[in-house]
């Protein structure tokens, strides 16, 4: 058996963005790029998308106008199969308190009590691979969400 990588087309990288609730965003903090493990929720309006998420005030990631990007991925070792999202943008600070806002964006982080910095990566690209195991003949064995 061998594997193929294909492309994830854009509707199906927004639904596997919809369900996670964990992932990675990565900054460049002056001194090289750095990667931390982050809630997120995936917010949508009209012509418009957010990955939201919060930090602490003065952490790494406490940063307004910054380039940044954003991953989530499954993989199974076993099968050696899996599929990554990746989005790339522009890391913002907003205003917890604008209206509706804590409601709509809210990624609920796993320690909230320290994470009053409230940021949404407003990506300019959302792109996605899928690696499958293919039989002898080339044909998937196998594959994710499809």
């Amino acid at each position: 058996m061998s594997g193929i990588l294909d492309e994830i087309g854009y509707d199906d990288c927004m639904a596997l963005l919809r369900f996670g609730e964990l992932g990675r965003i990565a900054v460049d903090v002056g001194a090289g790029p750095v990667i931390l493990p982050v809630n997120y929720r995936l917010v949508e309006a009209p012509g418009r998308t957010w990955i939201a998420l919060r930090t602490r005030p003065g952490n790494v990631l406490d940063h307004d106008r910054v380039p940044a990007a954003f991953e989530i991925d499954h993989i199974d070792h076993h099968t050696r199969e899996g599929w990554s999202v990746l989005a790339r943008g522009i890391l913002l600070r907003v205003d917890p308190d604008a209206a509706e806002f804590r409601e709509l964006f809210d990624p609920h982080p796993w320690l909230a009590e320290v994470r009053d910095r409230w940021l949404v990566l407003e990506p300019f690209s959302v792109s996605g691979r899928r690696l499958h195991v293919t039989a002898a003949g080339g044909a998937p064995a196998a594959l994710f969400f499809d």
